[in-house]
Protein backbone atom coordinates (compact mmCIF):
# COMPACT_ATOMS: atom_id res chain seq x y z
CA UNK A 1 0.00 0.00 0.00
CA UNK A 2 1.61 3.23 -1.14
CA UNK A 3 0.71 6.65 0.28
CA UNK A 4 -0.56 4.92 3.42
CA UNK A 5 -0.94 8.25 5.22
CA UNK A 6 -3.43 9.49 2.58
CA UNK A 7 -6.06 6.83 3.24
CA UNK A 8 -8.01 8.83 5.84
CA UNK A 9 -10.86 6.89 7.47
CA UNK A 10 -10.16 3.80 5.36
CA UNK A 11 -7.58 2.77 7.96
CA UNK A 12 -10.32 1.39 10.20
CA UNK A 13 -11.23 -1.21 7.58
CA UNK A 14 -7.77 -2.79 7.96
CA UNK A 15 -7.92 -3.33 11.73
CA UNK A 16 -9.92 -6.56 11.58
CA UNK A 17 -8.08 -7.85 8.52
CA UNK A 18 -4.66 -7.37 10.16
CA UNK A 19 -5.66 -8.67 13.59
CA UNK A 20 -8.12 -11.49 12.89
CA UNK A 21 -7.12 -12.20 9.25
CA UNK A 22 -10.77 -12.00 8.23
CA UNK A 23 -13.25 -9.42 6.93
CA UNK A 24 -16.85 -9.20 8.14
CA UNK A 25 -19.48 -8.18 5.59
CA UNK A 26 -23.07 -7.12 6.36
CA UNK A 27 -24.72 -5.87 3.15
CA UNK A 28 -28.01 -6.55 1.37
CA UNK A 29 -29.11 -9.04 3.98
CA UNK A 30 -25.87 -11.02 3.70
CA UNK A 31 -23.85 -11.44 6.90
CA UNK A 32 -20.65 -13.41 6.55
CA UNK A 33 -16.97 -13.46 7.42
CA UNK A 34 -14.42 -13.95 4.65
CA UNK A 35 -10.80 -15.04 5.15
CA UNK A 36 -8.16 -12.43 4.34
CA UNK A 37 -4.79 -14.06 4.94
CA UNK A 38 -2.21 -11.79 3.38
CA UNK A 39 0.90 -9.79 4.21
CA UNK A 40 0.77 -6.01 4.18
CA UNK A 41 3.72 -3.80 3.29
CA UNK A 42 2.89 -0.10 3.57
CA UNK A 43 4.83 3.10 2.88
CA UNK A 44 3.84 6.47 4.31
CA UNK A 45 5.20 10.01 4.17
CA UNK A 46 5.52 12.24 7.26
CA UNK A 47 3.33 15.29 7.70
CA UNK A 48 4.81 18.29 5.92
CA UNK A 49 7.24 16.14 3.93
CA UNK A 50 9.88 16.16 6.71
CA UNK A 51 10.38 13.58 9.46
CA UNK A 52 10.86 15.20 12.87
CA UNK A 53 12.83 12.83 15.11
CA UNK A 54 11.71 14.76 18.18
CA UNK A 55 8.25 13.28 17.53
CA UNK A 56 7.16 9.67 17.48
CA UNK A 57 6.11 7.66 14.44
CA UNK A 58 2.40 8.18 15.15
CA UNK A 59 2.89 11.94 15.55
CA UNK A 60 4.85 12.21 12.32
CA UNK A 61 2.28 10.25 10.32
CA UNK A 62 -0.79 11.47 12.27
CA UNK A 63 -1.99 7.88 12.23
CA UNK A 64 -3.95 5.87 14.77
CA UNK A 65 -1.68 3.94 17.12
CA UNK A 66 -3.95 0.88 17.03
CA UNK A 67 -3.17 0.43 13.34
CA UNK A 68 0.58 1.00 13.71
CA UNK A 69 0.80 -1.59 16.49
CA UNK A 70 -0.44 -4.27 14.07
CA UNK A 71 2.71 -4.03 11.93
CA UNK A 72 5.43 -6.45 12.97
CA UNK A 73 8.27 -4.18 11.86
CA UNK A 74 8.50 -0.41 11.39
CA UNK A 75 11.51 1.13 9.64
CA UNK A 76 12.23 4.82 9.16
CA UNK A 77 13.93 5.73 5.86
CA UNK A 78 15.53 9.18 6.03
CA UNK A 79 16.80 11.11 3.03
CA UNK A 80 20.09 12.35 4.43
CA UNK A 81 22.36 14.62 2.42
CA UNK A 82 25.53 12.85 1.26
CA UNK A 83 27.61 14.28 -1.56
CA UNK A 84 28.97 10.94 -2.77
CA UNK A 85 25.59 9.20 -2.61
CA UNK A 86 23.86 12.11 -4.31
CA UNK A 87 26.43 12.05 -7.12
CA UNK A 88 25.99 8.31 -7.66
CA UNK A 89 22.22 8.59 -7.59
CA UNK A 90 22.22 11.41 -10.13
CA UNK A 91 24.53 9.39 -12.39
CA UNK A 92 22.15 6.45 -12.14
CA UNK A 93 19.16 8.63 -13.11
CA UNK A 94 21.05 10.14 -16.02
CA UNK A 95 22.11 6.67 -17.17
CA UNK A 96 18.45 5.73 -17.62
CA UNK A 97 18.30 8.24 -20.48
CA UNK A 98 21.53 7.19 -22.23
CA UNK A 99 22.49 4.16 -24.31
CA UNK A 100 21.87 0.60 -23.10
CA UNK A 101 25.59 -0.10 -22.78
CA UNK A 102 26.19 2.96 -20.64
CA UNK A 103 23.12 2.16 -18.56
CA UNK A 104 24.33 -1.38 -17.82
CA UNK A 105 27.87 -0.21 -17.02
CA UNK A 106 26.84 2.59 -14.70
CA UNK A 107 24.09 0.51 -13.10
CA UNK A 108 26.51 -2.28 -12.14
CA UNK A 109 29.02 0.21 -10.75
CA UNK A 110 26.28 1.95 -8.78
CA UNK A 111 25.08 -1.27 -7.22
CA UNK A 112 28.52 -2.22 -6.02
CA UNK A 113 29.15 1.14 -4.33
CA UNK A 114 25.81 2.17 -2.93
CA UNK A 115 24.98 -1.15 -1.33
CA UNK A 116 28.26 -1.17 0.60
CA UNK A 117 27.77 2.45 1.69
CA UNK A 118 24.13 2.13 2.66
CA UNK A 119 24.71 -0.84 4.95
CA UNK A 120 27.46 0.58 7.11
CA UNK A 121 28.76 -0.73 10.43
CA UNK A 122 27.47 -4.28 10.05
CA UNK A 123 27.28 -6.68 12.95
CA UNK A 124 30.00 -9.31 12.70
CA UNK A 125 28.45 -12.44 11.23
CA UNK A 126 24.95 -11.02 11.49
CA UNK A 127 22.19 -10.75 8.94
CA UNK A 128 23.31 -7.32 7.74
CA UNK A 129 26.88 -8.50 7.20
CA UNK A 130 25.71 -11.48 5.11
CA UNK A 131 23.40 -9.36 2.98
CA UNK A 132 25.89 -6.57 2.34
CA UNK A 133 27.20 -6.24 -1.20
CA UNK A 134 30.91 -5.50 -1.05
CA UNK A 135 32.75 -3.21 -3.42
CA UNK A 136 33.61 -4.96 -6.67
CA UNK A 137 31.56 -8.04 -5.82
CA UNK A 138 29.63 -9.57 -8.72
CA UNK A 139 25.86 -9.39 -8.44
CA UNK A 140 23.54 -11.71 -10.34
CA UNK A 141 19.92 -10.94 -9.42
CA UNK A 142 17.26 -13.64 -9.54
CA UNK A 143 14.78 -13.06 -12.42
CA UNK A 144 11.39 -11.81 -11.24
CA UNK A 145 9.36 -14.70 -12.78
CA UNK A 146 11.59 -17.27 -11.05
CA UNK A 147 11.41 -15.39 -7.75
CA UNK A 148 7.61 -15.24 -7.98
CA UNK A 149 7.40 -19.01 -8.54
CA UNK A 150 9.82 -19.63 -5.67
CA UNK A 151 7.75 -17.54 -3.24
CA UNK A 152 4.50 -19.14 -4.41
CA UNK A 153 5.95 -22.63 -3.92
CA UNK A 154 7.29 -21.78 -0.46
CA UNK A 155 3.96 -20.34 0.67
CA UNK A 156 1.95 -23.31 -0.58
CA UNK A 157 4.07 -26.32 0.37
CA UNK A 158 6.34 -25.20 3.25
CA UNK A 159 4.89 -24.86 6.77
CA UNK A 160 7.76 -24.57 9.27
CA UNK A 161 7.33 -25.38 12.97
CA UNK A 162 9.28 -23.82 15.83
CA UNK A 163 11.97 -26.01 17.36
CA UNK A 164 12.60 -25.89 21.14
CA UNK A 165 15.93 -24.12 20.52
CA UNK A 166 14.35 -21.37 18.40
CA UNK A 167 11.44 -20.96 20.83
CA UNK A 168 13.90 -20.57 23.71
CA UNK A 169 15.83 -17.85 21.86
CA UNK A 170 12.65 -15.90 21.10
CA UNK A 171 11.37 -16.30 24.65
CA UNK A 172 14.59 -15.00 26.18
CA UNK A 173 14.49 -11.94 23.90
CA UNK A 174 10.87 -11.25 24.88
CA UNK A 175 11.63 -11.60 28.60
CA UNK A 176 14.57 -9.22 28.23
CA UNK A 177 12.30 -6.66 26.55
CA UNK A 178 9.79 -7.02 29.37
CA UNK A 179 12.49 -6.43 31.97
CA UNK A 180 13.59 -3.24 30.25
CA UNK A 181 10.04 -1.91 30.00
CA UNK A 182 8.83 -2.27 33.56
CA UNK A 183 8.58 1.47 34.34
CA UNK A 184 5.15 3.06 34.39
CA UNK A 185 5.84 5.45 31.52
CA UNK A 186 7.52 2.96 29.19
CA UNK A 187 6.04 1.42 26.07
CA UNK A 188 4.03 -1.74 26.83
CA UNK A 189 5.56 -4.94 25.45
CA UNK A 190 2.71 -7.43 25.00
CA UNK A 191 2.17 -10.89 23.56
CA UNK A 192 1.64 -9.23 20.18
CA UNK A 193 5.43 -8.88 19.99
CA UNK A 194 5.82 -12.61 20.70
CA UNK A 195 3.41 -13.45 17.90
CA UNK A 196 5.33 -11.15 15.58
CA UNK A 197 8.61 -12.87 16.40
CA UNK A 198 7.07 -16.29 15.78
CA UNK A 199 5.57 -15.25 12.43
CA UNK A 200 8.81 -13.66 11.24
CA UNK A 201 10.84 -16.70 12.29
CA UNK A 202 8.55 -19.03 10.37
CA UNK A 203 8.77 -16.76 7.32
CA UNK A 204 12.58 -16.79 7.57
CA UNK A 205 12.62 -20.60 7.60
CA UNK A 206 10.04 -20.80 4.81
CA UNK A 207 12.30 -18.66 2.63
CA UNK A 208 14.98 -21.38 2.94
CA UNK A 209 12.37 -24.14 2.26
CA UNK A 210 12.91 -25.65 5.71
CA UNK A 211 10.21 -27.47 7.68
CA UNK A 212 11.67 -26.43 11.04
CA UNK A 213 12.68 -23.03 12.45
CA UNK A 214 16.31 -23.11 13.57
CA UNK A 215 17.95 -20.99 16.24
CA UNK A 216 19.80 -19.12 13.47
CA UNK A 217 16.43 -18.06 12.01
CA UNK A 218 15.39 -16.72 15.42
CA UNK A 219 18.64 -14.73 15.71
CA UNK A 220 18.09 -13.19 12.26
CA UNK A 221 14.56 -12.13 13.24
CA UNK A 222 15.77 -10.68 16.54
CA UNK A 223 18.30 -8.58 14.62
CA UNK A 224 15.49 -7.24 12.41
CA UNK A 225 13.37 -6.49 15.47
CA UNK A 226 16.25 -4.67 17.15
CA UNK A 227 16.71 -2.45 14.07
CA UNK A 228 13.00 -1.65 14.10
CA UNK A 229 13.04 -0.85 17.82
CA UNK A 230 16.12 1.34 17.37
CA UNK A 231 14.27 3.45 14.79
CA UNK A 232 11.27 3.66 17.11
CA UNK A 233 13.06 4.64 20.31
CA UNK A 234 15.79 6.87 18.87
CA UNK A 235 15.19 10.55 19.65
CA UNK A 236 16.37 13.71 17.93
CA UNK A 237 19.74 13.51 19.73
CA UNK A 238 20.46 9.98 18.52
CA UNK A 239 20.00 8.52 22.01
CA UNK A 240 17.86 5.51 22.92
CA UNK A 241 15.04 6.11 25.40
CA UNK A 242 12.74 3.20 26.24
CA UNK A 243 10.10 5.56 27.65
CA UNK A 244 9.47 6.64 24.10
CA UNK A 245 6.72 4.95 22.08
CA UNK A 246 5.95 4.75 18.37
CA UNK A 247 2.25 4.99 19.28
CA UNK A 248 2.02 7.82 21.83
CA UNK A 249 3.73 11.14 22.37
CA UNK A 250 7.41 11.97 22.52
CA UNK A 251 9.21 11.31 25.78
CA UNK A 252 9.77 14.99 26.55
CA UNK A 253 6.04 15.74 26.30
CA UNK A 254 4.60 12.83 28.25
CA UNK A 255 4.84 14.35 31.72
CA UNK A 256 3.55 17.71 30.52
CA UNK A 257 0.67 16.08 28.64
CA UNK A 258 -0.29 14.19 31.79
CA UNK A 259 -0.45 17.40 33.84
CA UNK A 260 -2.39 19.12 31.06
CA UNK A 261 -5.01 16.33 30.86
CA UNK A 262 -5.34 16.25 34.65
CA UNK A 263 -6.02 19.99 34.74
CA UNK A 264 -8.57 19.69 31.94
CA UNK A 265 -10.29 16.88 33.86
CA UNK A 266 -10.41 18.92 37.05
CA UNK A 267 -11.97 21.92 35.30
CA UNK A 268 -14.43 19.75 33.37
CA UNK A 269 -15.66 18.15 36.60
CA UNK A 270 -15.94 21.47 38.44
CA UNK A 271 -17.70 23.32 35.60
CA UNK A 272 -19.73 20.33 34.28
CA UNK A 273 -18.46 21.10 30.79
CA UNK A 274 -15.92 19.02 28.89
CA UNK A 275 -15.79 21.21 25.76
CA UNK A 276 -12.98 23.78 25.56
CA UNK A 277 -12.13 26.38 22.97
CA UNK A 278 -8.60 26.72 21.63
CA UNK A 279 -8.18 29.97 23.56
CA UNK A 280 -9.23 28.22 26.78
CA UNK A 281 -6.79 25.37 26.10
CA UNK A 282 -3.99 27.85 25.53
CA UNK A 283 -4.83 29.64 28.80
CA UNK A 284 -4.91 26.36 30.73
CA UNK A 285 -1.55 25.42 29.22
CA UNK A 286 -0.15 28.71 30.47
CA UNK A 287 -1.59 28.14 33.95
CA UNK A 288 0.04 24.71 34.31
CA UNK A 289 3.36 25.99 32.93
CA UNK A 290 3.28 23.92 29.74
CA UNK A 291 6.44 24.33 27.67
CA UNK A 292 6.26 22.90 24.14
CA UNK A 293 7.81 23.98 20.87
CA UNK A 294 4.44 24.17 19.08
CA UNK A 295 1.14 24.34 20.95
CA UNK A 296 -0.83 23.45 17.80
CA UNK A 297 1.22 20.28 17.29
CA UNK A 298 0.75 19.40 20.95
CA UNK A 299 -3.05 19.68 20.71
CA UNK A 300 -3.01 17.77 17.42
CA UNK A 301 -1.06 14.96 19.10
CA UNK A 302 -3.62 14.71 21.91
CA UNK A 303 -6.34 14.64 19.26
CA UNK A 304 -4.65 11.80 17.38
CA UNK A 305 -4.21 9.80 20.59
CA UNK A 306 -7.90 10.12 21.45
CA UNK A 307 -7.65 12.33 24.54
CA UNK A 308 -9.27 15.29 22.78
CA UNK A 309 -11.98 15.17 20.12
CA UNK A 310 -12.16 18.05 17.65
CA UNK A 311 -15.74 19.34 17.66
CA UNK A 312 -15.26 22.37 15.43
CA UNK A 313 -12.65 24.74 14.01
CA UNK A 314 -11.81 26.16 17.45
CA UNK A 315 -13.29 23.70 20.01
CA UNK A 316 -12.26 20.34 21.48
CA UNK A 317 -14.03 17.87 23.74
CA UNK A 318 -12.22 16.02 26.52
CA UNK A 319 -12.67 12.30 25.88
CA UNK A 320 -10.95 10.71 28.86
CA UNK A 321 -10.16 11.46 32.48
CA UNK A 322 -6.98 9.35 32.61
CA UNK A 323 -3.62 9.69 30.91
Amino acid sequence: IDEFDKMGQQHQALLEAMEQQSISIAKAGIVCSLPARTSIIAAANPVGGHYNKAKTVAENLKMNGALLSRFDLVFILLDQADEEMDRLLSEHVMAQHTSAAGRALRGSALRGITASQLLTAPAEGGLRDRLRLHRGQSFDPVPIPLLSKYVAYARKFVNPRLTPEAASVLQQFYLELRRRHQSADSTPITTRQVESLARLSQARARLALRETVLASDAHDVIELMKCSLFDTYCDEFGQLDFQRSQLGSGMSKKGQAKRFIQELTRRAESEYNNIFTRQQLRQIATDVGLQVASFDDFISSLNNQGYLLKKGPQSYQLQTTEY
